[in-house]
């Protein structure tokens, strides 16, 4: 493992928890679906202009999973800007996270890991008691949702990673996504781009959110193994109460916390030390 590939993933996690953020302060302008396809459709641009992937010479398996990487991107973000309209940012990234530390414990083989695995149910068991209390109920099954395609994001960004040289595939990879959004957010992504006013925050959500994290994340994917990565991750939900409580002014219960807590310690004790069998 490089060096430098925790200080990657913490940047790509900073810039995603902010870029989120961000993206919420836009969404009764142009409802979450309009705004993120403006930002995959941005990041598509960007990526197929300045890679300019040689897409004529991808194998077949490199075009698949190039095109489900994009399927589960869309749906992770998709029904994470759903959640993140009625629910804390805090509380859907914690939630949502469920879907990677499942990856993470299955793929590997310690018995202690199920410690950890009953530390993560717990987390998410307290959000549920707190469901229909200070968490909409919705909101927290989106965010279990989203964390379903989280998982099949890293293992297709894994092999699209290998499978396609440079990062050509994001380009394709967010051109699918947003033909996937197209039906959901024409109408809001056609409000905001007539007015001038909302283009920055567009672009800086499509930067923050889409074109830094998806660059550093396919690059470091290069070199992580899919379960390291996952846990590496495990910081997205204190980045995103921060996110949550700095830019948006929310502020966490005791209860979404301590999800907060069990959920990320989970997540670090899983990769402790390297598994049995090291897989991919």
């Amino acid at each position: 493992m490089k060096t430098t590939s925790p200080l990657l993933v913490l940047v790509s996690v900073m810039c995603a928890q902010a870029g989120g953020a961000v993206a919420r302060t836009l969404f009764d302008d142009a409802g979450p679906a309009g705004v993120l396809l403006l930002r995959l459709a941005v990041a598509a641009a960007v990526f197929a202009v300045a890679v300019r992937p040689r897409v004529s010479t991808w194998t077949a398996a490199a075009w698949r999973a190039t095109a489900l990487l994009g399927v589960f991107a869309a749906g992770l973000n998709l029904l994470s800007y759903l959640a993140l309209n009625i629910a804390p940012q805090g509380v859907v990234v914690t939630a949502s996270f469920a879907g990677p530390l499942l990856l993470s414990l299955a793929q590997t083989r310690r018995p202690a890991d199920l410690l950890w695995a009953l530390m993560a149910a717990t987390g998410v068991a307290l959000l549920g008691l707190r469901a229909g209390v200070d968490i909409p109920p919705a909101g927290l099954l989106l965010a279990l949702a989203a964390g379903a395609c989280g998982a099949g994001y890293i293992v297709f960004g894994a092999r699209v990673a290998t499978a396609v040289p440079g990062l050509g595939g994001l380009a394709v990879s967010f051109a699918v996504g947003a033909l996937i959004v197209l039906p959901f957010g024409a109408a809001g992504a056609g409000e905001a781009l007539r007015r001038p006013g909302l283009i920055p925050g567009l672009l800086a959500v499509a930067v923050l959110s889409s074109i830094v994290p998806y660059a550093l994340e396919l690059i470091v994917l290069r070199d992580l193994p899919t379960r390291v990565f996952g846990v590496l991750m495990s910081l997205q939900p204190t980045a995103a109460a921060l996110a949550g409580l700095l830019i948006l002014h929310q502020h966490l219960g005791p209860a979404a916390i301590a999800a907060l807590a069990l959920v990320t310690t989970a997540s670090l004790g899983v990769t402790r030390r390297p598994p049995l069998p090291a897989t991919r």
